[in-house]
C-alpha cells in the first residue's frame, strides 16, 4: 500500500501534472526540464516524483481517467431522462477533454490505462445509446455503433471549435447543445 503524500508533496505533484498537461499540449516533445520550469519547480523535484517521462504520462492518464469517469458518472446515464443525461454527459466530457487535450487526445499519451479508459467508455456509451433507443430518443433502427462514432466525431469537432488557443473558448453547455441537436436532428430542415 502506498503511503499518503504530505500536503506539500501533493501540491508539487498537482503542479507538475497541471504544468505537464499545458506544456505537452503545446509541445508533445517537451522535456522534463521544460515541465519543471512551467511548474515552478526544480528538475530534481519532478524526477523525484516521476522517475521518467513515461511515469509522468501514466500519472497524467490516471488523473484524466478519474476526472472523465467522474464526469460521466455525474451525468447519471442509467437514471436521468436520456436527453438530460446525453446533454450532461456531453457538456461534462467537453469540460474534461478540454482540460486534458494532450492526455486524452494525443497519440504520444496513449498508455494501457488510456486504452482501457476508451474501451470502458465505448461500452458505457453503447449501453446508454441502447437505453436512449429503447426510450424513444433514437430511432428504433439506428445503428448504435455508427451513432457512437458520429457522436464522438461531433464532440471532437466541438473541442476543435472551442480551441485551447482561443482567449474566450465557447461554453461547454452551449457546445453540448449544438452536439446533441446535431446528433439527434442532423442538419436537415426542421419539420
Amino acid at each position: 500500500m502506498r503511503r499518503a503524500l504530505r500536503a506539500d508533496a501533493e501540491r508539487s505533484v498537482r503542479a507538475i501534472l497541471e504544468a505537464a498537461e499545458r506544456v505537452l499540449a503545446e509541445d508533445p516533445g517537451a522535456s522534463m526540464e521544460q515541465i519543471a520550469e512551467a511548474a515552478g519547480l526544480a528538475r530534481t523535484t519532478v524526477h523525484r516524483r516521476f522517475a521518467n517521462r513515461q511515469a509522468l504520462i501514466e500519472a497524467l492518464a490516471a488523473s484524466a481517467k478519474r476526472q472523465l469517469t467522474e464526469a460521466i458518472e455525474d451525468a447519471r446515464l442509467d437514471t436521468a431522462p436520456p436527453l438530460v443525461a446525453l446533454h450532461r454527459a456531453t457538456a461534462n466530457t467537453l469540460r474534461v477533454k478540454g482540460a486534458w487535450r494532450f492526455t486524452l487526445g494525443h497519440p504520444l499519451a496513449d498508455t494501457a490505462l488510456t486504452t482501457a479508459v476508451w474501451s470502458e467508455l465505448n461500452v458505457r456509451c453503447l449501453e446508454f445509446l441502447a437505453r436512449a433507443q429503447r426510450e424513444g430518443l433514437l430511432a428504433p433502427d439506428a445503428d448504435l455503433e455508427w451513432t457512437r462514432r458520429v457522436y464522438y466525431a461531433l464532440v471532437g469537432e466541438a473541442l476543435h471549435e472551442s480551441g485551447a488557443d482561443q482567449d474566450d473558448p465557447q461554453d461547454p453547455d452551449v457546445l453540448a447543445t449544438l452536439v446533441v441537436d446535431t446528433l439527434l436532428r442532423g442538419a436537415g430542415p426542421r419539420a
